[in-house]
């Protein structure tokens, strides 16, 4: 097992993020800095939480919309938007620089939809239900949109973007792509 060497500054820094980390969120294990948070009172869960530099959480400020599981960690500048409801489960494990959002900008389907000529900070915020379930791994820069289903013991390759209920046990690449599942009966991963 490869042992972190850090250096002075580092472990300073690291010291001084472990400190803060267990005067304002005392169940987590360790939220670097910077961290930014709004919303502070939708966030629930996070008993065991890790987090890497420049992680952010926008969420709704006023009602529980963002639940994250026992001992899941989150690489740096991972980002989650959550207006409606972002459910992670337990042991989730989410790689840097991914986006996990409940919402989007504009209705872009049906008969009232937004146009081009609305400035998209000005059309009509959009939400939709995202759950990742346990033991689930996400890759790096990958990106969960509303909608989106992940079902326990899923791994998502790097770079995949995912807006649709994905069965529990399958290995996702690129746009919901499942290339394999579990095959229990077997004990080992089935190409698709």
């Amino acid at each position: 097992m490869m042992k972190n060497i850090y250096s002075p500054s580092e472990y300073i820094k690291n010291v001084y993020s472990l400190i803060i980390t267990k005067l304002t969120m005392p169940c987590a294990r360790f939220v670097r800095r910077p961290i930014y948070l709004r919303g502070r009172k939708s966030l629930s869960g996070c008993h065991g939480l890790t987090t890497g530099r420049f992680c952010r959480f926008d969420l709704e400020g006023e009602k529980l919309t963002l639940f994250i599981g026992e001992n899941c960690e989150m690489g740096d500048m991972t980002h989650i938007v959550a207006h409606e409801k972002v459910e992670i489960g337990n042991n989730v494990l989410i790689a840097s620089k991914c986006f996990i959002s409940d919402t989007s900008h504009g209705i872009y389907k049906g008969s009232n939809q937004d146009t081009p000529k609305t400035a998209p900070n000005k059309r009509q915020l959009v939400t939709g239900k995202v759950r990742i379930g346990n033991n689930v791994w996400i890759g790096e820069n990958s990106v969960i949109l509303s909608g989106a289903d992940i079902g326990d013991g899923c791994i998502i390759g790097a770079n995949s973007v995912i807006t649709k209920k994905i069965p529990p046990n399958s290995i996702i690449v690129d746009r919901n792509c499942i290339i394999k599942q579990f095959n229990e009966t077997i004990g080992d991963w089935e190409r698709i």
